[in-house]
């Protein structure tokens, strides 16, 4: 499937009969990630939606800063599900996938059945969370920075993927980030919207999400703390409920994917 926003092409993944699941992945991966959790929520009885988002995979990478704004993002996401004829989905991210999820829900509530955030919390309480959250993502002040950052990913053979933050796929991912120049794209979502004093001006003030909210997090993540995936239930205005992994790292839809699958589909059956 094909939608378009704005002149872009997002290209998705659909399969399956039933209530919709929108699954958004987040940085260095693309649908791919959702591979186990996708299949599983398909034998479940959902209906899975899998894109590529904007500058990642199969999708169009427009090569500006400004045009991975987070509005720009939120247009994706709605022109797919205009284009898939779904008025309300179960929303799903990973990382910067669960960003995105968080400003669909907060943006365009109507269009969102529930929301669930894998590791990343509420921009508010991702935001406030202190000096802990604020060390964890010191990495990203390189990131923003065009050139730093790509230098940054790429020293030692891509150090940072293969041994830091341990990614299940790190051989794949890193080949994928060198076609068509997507590690510049995936760096893009960063400088378009986390602004250097991010973590010293007063956190953005949101409307409330409305839709039923899961927060997943696990206790093997580097780069986000618990507390900041805990204290977003406090702008959920209809339920949050939070489910905390053990000893799984930042990618645990790869490393968990049954895991994740059964949390979801669970979560769903309560709040269809």
């Amino acid at each position: 499937m094909r939608s378009v926003n704005d002149g872009v092409t997002i290209v998705a993944d659909d399969v399956g009969v039933g209530e919709a699941v929108l699954l958004l992945h987040g940085w260095p991966d693309t649908a791919a990630l959702w591979d186990e959790v996708g299949a599983g929520l398909v034998a479940r009885g959902a209906r899975v939606i899998t894109p590529d988002l904007r500058g990642c995979g199969r999708s169009d990478k427009p090569r500006e800063v400004t045009a991975y704004a987070m509005g720009h993002l939120v247009a994706d996401v709605l022109a797919l599900l205009d284009e898939a004829g779904v008025e309300s989905a179960h929303v799903v991210g990973h990382d910067w996938g669960a960003a995105l999820a968080w400003a669909v829900a907060t943006f365009a509530p109507r269009r969102v059945t529930s929301l669930a955030a894998l590791a990343v919390g509420h921009p508010t309480a991702f935001r406030a969370a202190g000096l802990e959250q604020q060390l964890k993502s010191l990495y990203t002040q390189l990131f923003i920075r065009e050139g730093l950052g790509e230098a940054f990913v790429r020293q030692n053979d891509y150090e940072l993927l293969r041994t830091w933050f341990a990614h299940p796929r790190a051989p794949q991912v890193i080949a994928e980030l060198e076609r068509d120049d997507q590690l510049r794209c995936h760096l893009n979502w960063y400088r378009a919207n986390l602004p250097a004093d991010a973590f010293l001006v007063e956190p953005p003030r949101l409307a409330a999400v409305l839709a039923p909210t899961l927060g997943v997090w696990s206790s093997g993540d580097r780069a986000l703390s618990e507390s900041q995936m805990v204290e977003s239930g406090r702008y959920c205005a209809n339920g949050f409920t939070y489910v905390r992994l053990e000893d799984f790292g930042h990618w645990f839809p790869l490393e968990a994917g049954e895991e994740v699958t059964k949390v979801l589909s669970d979560f769903h059956s309560r709040v269809a």
